[in-house]
């Protein structure tokens, strides 16, 4: 275990409570303070977040700082000064009620009488949580660690540094420090800022960068020398100015992340003896923070500009920043046995010190970690370049009001598609994924807005309709009446080739794999404990090849997910970059295909779920028979360098039937939606079951795979929840206006009750859009099996105002085209 801080201490105990013996923890600082971010750290924790992971990770962590002793409730206040900012705050309210944190909107009289040196005149309204409190990670950190040396599990070596790590036939065998070389199969890095640099030493990438956090301590300050204790009131989060303001004694901390992206090399980091306070603790910019400490005396200008207060001590502390804002947890993808437990904040340390544990120990966490799994960098994701640029966007968004849609403006540009010209030429909105440039909708299409008129469902508040277009909808109606052309470059390609190929597939998907060459396979994929791994498309080629397509999003932990389960006799081939793949669907599908090919696309000739060989035009492409939208249809794998001119074929043969591009807005929302098709990351992740998602087949293959026996017992047992389809039955707000929900929102009683499942946690809209075909808005959530009956009518509740909801499907039944007879052509 490299690095003493919050999170290795906390790994390192939770290690040694799963048995592990054996470890050493080094660090080249002295304990208990060795220097990292952990020792300057403001250490307080709010537990509401936008993500369920981050929040999961957070309130973990909240309980395990109790049990420990050294957690301190105090409140907390997120104040608005715009009414920008209270709609984030209604926003917020909708996350703490399907997170299951007590929460409430409440007025500015509420925050003074709490907190009296505040200006009510600055405050228009505020969030209040009453569990946000105060910790002491260092005696955390200590206590953890002392944990693990009782059991006789952990040897502590502090002021050591290490100066490198050898690697042999791709898996860490040793880390040379200045003490001496240790031999160890199994190494974390867990040593915050300085994690890039120790990743390289191994061959590696952990892509964060440290970058600067200014905070200040004002005092003394007389209001708050009256009280007793460390803390007495609440903290501040000053929204709009994007500061914090946070009791410490007779001190008032105040943090900004408002000021211009600072950011640093892991290799500019000042020694031990060359840093004046800490390592992490870097020379004050006072000009940087001027702004911000003239905002803090407008909030509270008693209390800081209060006589003989003066700073007493003022930091450009360095933190972690990742190009997602995610932490980078688990074994890296280059170097077997090099684990990533980097880029945690207090606040998530100690559960992400159990989940990462879990992982190295069982293959798989309680809390579903994949949006923090290391393996989910592409190249160009992990080089300094890319870092740079998303961390210098994304630092002051650290308080912003971030849209569940918004898009990254730097960095762009990157992956393009082999029709990304004539895309341009049409009009497309690109929105990036991995580094893809994706049409969410294309402006050439505005004329179908007048064709389908109010079937468009066009949405009225400007944050409904932000990083969206009515178009979209229009779209999809008009690949539903005839066809639409999609690009799906976007998509991870691999082949499992060799003579155990077969054997490698059956492993590791839980659909039957043993088929005939040309059959196409959708299937989940577990983890040990039953939980969703992915889910994929699967094509046999041939007797020793299969063709692995997955999401684009998920491609790279895919690819590690199928390389570390290979027997030998397999191998993994990426055919990402060889193949473009474009999508065509609609009811003139196969009249367009069939201008173009002299093979037979018949029903009988070419059967869904089936895939082969074909030539269009001159083009040799690789078509397969499925469909993610509900519509006859191919996706055509085209050698990159042609994808341009099949693209071009396409849209020839489909002119005289109306045939259309179409964005990744129908694709990914409106026509998967309609056919209640999941989404891995949304409605699938670890802690969710095929029983549960209504996935289940009538049996089981008799092939051992990965999570088979886990899927066995969940098969005999009662579902804890069930994941259901609802369709929103009145838009009408308070204002007036029609509003549509986005995601995340809280499924609850007609009336405004709690819901719980079986697994504890409270209903929440995992995906929501248009259904265009049903003149409906969808939502899917997994609800308590008691509510999971059809015309069972519910509430949703968005902004802070709930809108009346009724379960539509209760499985994996579809609204639009129950019986599926449009795939079947």
């Amino acid at each position: 275990m490299i690095g003493a801080g919050i999170v290795g201490n906390c790994l390192v105990a939770h290690l040694a409570r799963l048995g592990w013996r054996d470890i050493v923890q080094i660090d080249k600082g002295a304990l208990p303070n060795p220097g990292g971010s952990t020792g300057h750290a403001s250490n307080f924790i709010f537990p509401v977040d936008h993500s369920r992971e981050i929040a999961d990770l957070t309130l973990d962590s909240v309980r395990q700082y109790k049990e420990l002793g050294v957690f301190t409730e105090s409140g907390g206040y997120e104040i608005a000064r715009t009414e920008k900012r209270m709609e984030e705050l209604r926003r917020r309210m909708s996350s703490a009620r399907a997170w299951g944190v007590p929460a409430e909107l409440v007025t500015p009289d509420h925050v003074v009488e709490r907190v009296p040196y505040l200006d009510k005149d600055q405050i228009l309204g505020a969030f209040w949580t009453p569990s946000v409190g105060v910790v002491d990670s260092l005696r955390a950190g200590t206590l953890m660690r002392e944990s693990a040396l009782a059991l006789g599990a952990l040897t502590v070596v502090p002021t050591v540094e290490v100066v490198g790590m050898d690697v042999e036939r791709g898996r860490i065998r040793r880390v040379r420090t200045t003490g001496g070389d240790i031999e160890a199969e199994t190494v974390v890095i867990a040593c915050g800022v300085w994690s890039p640099k120790l990743a390289r030493m191994a061959g590696a990438a952990i892509p964060l960068t440290p970058a600067v956090h200014q905070m200040i301590s004002v005092g003394p300050i007389p209001q708050l020398a009256e009280r007793a204790g460390e803390i007495s009131f609440p903290i501040i989060r000053d929204m709009d100015t994007f500061c914090y303001e946070r009791q410490h004694g007779a001190d008032m901390e105040v943090g900004s992340y408002a000021h211009r992206p600072i950011l640093w090399d892991p290799e500019e980091i000042p020694s031990i003896d060359q840093a004046r306070l800490s390592p992490t603790e870097t020379p004050f910019t006072a000009d940087d923070f001027d702004p911000q400490l003239e905002q803090a005396l407008e909030l509270m200008p008693d209390a800081l500009g209060a006589e003989g207060a003066e700073i007493r001590y003022a930091i450009n502390g360095l933190l972690s920043l990742t190009p997602d804002g995610a932490p980078i947890l688990g074994e890296t993808p280059e170097v077997k046995g090099l684990w990533s437990a980097a880029a945690v904040w207090i606040k998530e340390g100690p559960g992400v010190g159990r989940a990462v544990a879990e992982w190295m120990t069982h293959g798989y966490s309680e809390i579903d970690l994949h949006h923090s799994d290391v393996a989910r960098f592409y190249p160009h994701q992990r080089t300094r370049a890319h870092v740079r640029s998303r961390t210098s966007e994304a630092f002051n968004k650290t308080y912003g009001i971030v849209h569940p849609g918004e898009q990254w403006a730097g960095e762009r540009g990157k992956r393009l598609a082999p029709m990304h010209a004539a895309e341009r030429a049409a009009g497309a909105v690109f929105f990036e994924t991995v580094g893809w440039e994706r049409p969410m909708w294309y402006a050439s299409n505005e004329a179908l807005l007048g064709e389908y008129g109010d079937a468009v469902m066009p949405r009225e508040h400007e944050w409904d309709s932000r990083w969206w277009s009515p178009i979209i909808n229009a779209e999809h109606l008009a690949m539903r009446d005839r066809a639409g052309i999609v690009d799906l470059s976007a998509f991870a390609v691999f082949d499992v080739v060799g003579p155990a190929a077969e054997e490698a597939i059956q492993g590791i998907v839980v659909a039957q794999a043993a088929v005939a060459e040309g059959r196409v396979i959708y299937t989940p994929v577990l983890d040990a404990r039953g939980g969703f791994r992915s889910d994929l498309t699967v094509m046999r080629l041939a007797h020793d090849r299969y063709r692995v397509v997955t999401g684009g999003l998920h491609g790279m932990a895919d690819l590690k997910w199928f390389a570390d389960h290979l027997p030998a006799g397999a191998a993994i081939a990426d055919q990402t970059s060889a193949f473009t793949t474009i999508g065509l669907w609609g009811p003139r599908a196969r009249d367009i295909l069939g201008r173009l090919t002299d093979d037979d696309v018949s029903h009988t000739g070419f059967p869904f779920l089936t895939c082969r060989g074909i030539t269009v035009g001159s083009i040799a492409v690789l078509a397969s028979r499925i469909s993610y939208v509900g519509e006859l249809g191919w996706e055509l794998y085209v050698p990159m360098e042609q994808g341009a001119r099949v693209w071009e074929l396409l849209h020839e043969a489909g002119r005289p039937d109306g045939a259309v591009p179409v964005g990744i807005g129908v694709y990914g929302t409106t026509g998967r939606l309609e056919k209640g098709y999941r989404a891995f990351g949304f409605e699938l992740d670890g802690e969710r079951t095929i029983v549960e998602a209504g996935m289940a087949r009538p049996r089981v293959k008799d092939a051992d795979f990965v999570g088979r026996e886990a899927y066995l017992a969940q098969r005999a047992a009662e579902p804890r929840s069930v994941l259901c389809t609802l369709t929103v039955d009145d838009h009408r707000s308070a204002s007036g206006q029609n509003r549509y929900m986005l995601g995340g929102e809280p499924i609850l009683t007609r009336d405004g009750g709690e819901l719980t499942d079986g697994h504890g946690h409270h209903p929440y809209v995992t995906s929501a859009g248009s259904a265009p075909s049903l003149g409906r808005h969808l939502l899917m959530a997994y609800l308590p099996p008691d509510q999971a009956v059809v015309g069972n009518r519910l509430a949703v509740s968005y902004m802070e105002e709930l809108y009346p909801v009724t379960v539509g499907s209760a499985d994996a039944t579809p609204l639009f085209d129950p019986a599926n007879e449009r795939i079947k052509g």
